[in-house]
């Protein structure tokens, strides 16, 4: 892979769109190949090589030209990869964390669980969120939401515990 003239990438930086398209273009196939493998997954690839193109567009002025670019562009591709597998990896957890869980592709129970967690205390719901579907360590949502770490503990344990009763019930969301 041939790497961009430098200028390029400086021109790009300072905001010039069409050089920021050139580094796209030349990097948009290999960038889906990476993914493609990384994740195994050809559409999901195409959605994080759209999210590393965009990480790249927010960063790209903190590029230091001590590294080629072609291997910071990857390092992008790479962490994008990794926070993907992560969101699933965290979405996967809360699934499984209610009993008796079905099918993840049947819509009805997506969408009874998306009124689930819309019926929980929005203090409970802020800190599932955080914790679970944002990802961050207690501590963290603890500084996103400005309360102790105890209490987005509780407070995530309290609505975990919620949804598995809405499960194991069966009870219309509505009524937690």
């Amino acid at each position: 892979m041939e790497e961009p003239d430098p200028l390029a990438i400086r021109r790009a930086a300072a905001g010039d769109t069409a050089a920021f398209e050139s580094l796209v273009r030349a990097y948009q196939v290999p960038v889906w190949r990476f993914l493609r493998h990384f994740l195994s997954d050809a559409s999901l690839a195409e959605d994080v090589a759209q999210e590393t193109f965009v990480r790249l567009y927010t960063r790209l002025d903190t590029f230091s030209f001590q590294s080629k670019f072609s291997t910071w562009v990857f390092q992008i591709a790479r962490n994008c990869g990794i926070d993907e597998v992560r969101r699933q990896q965290r979405t996967e957890r809360l699934v499984a964390s209610l009993p008796q869980p079905a099918p993840p592709a049947d819509p009805e129970l997506h969408t009874q669980l998306e009124a689930a967690i819309a019926a929980l205390r929005p203090a409970a719901r802020e800190a599932l969120l955080t914790v679970e579907i944002l990802g961050l360590t207690y501590a963290e949502a603890a500084s996103v939401i400005g309360v102790p770490a105890g209490t987005v503990k509780s407070r995530v344990f309290a609505a975990r515990e919620q949804l598995a009763h809405w499960r194991r019930s069966g009870e219309n969301a509505d009524e937690m």
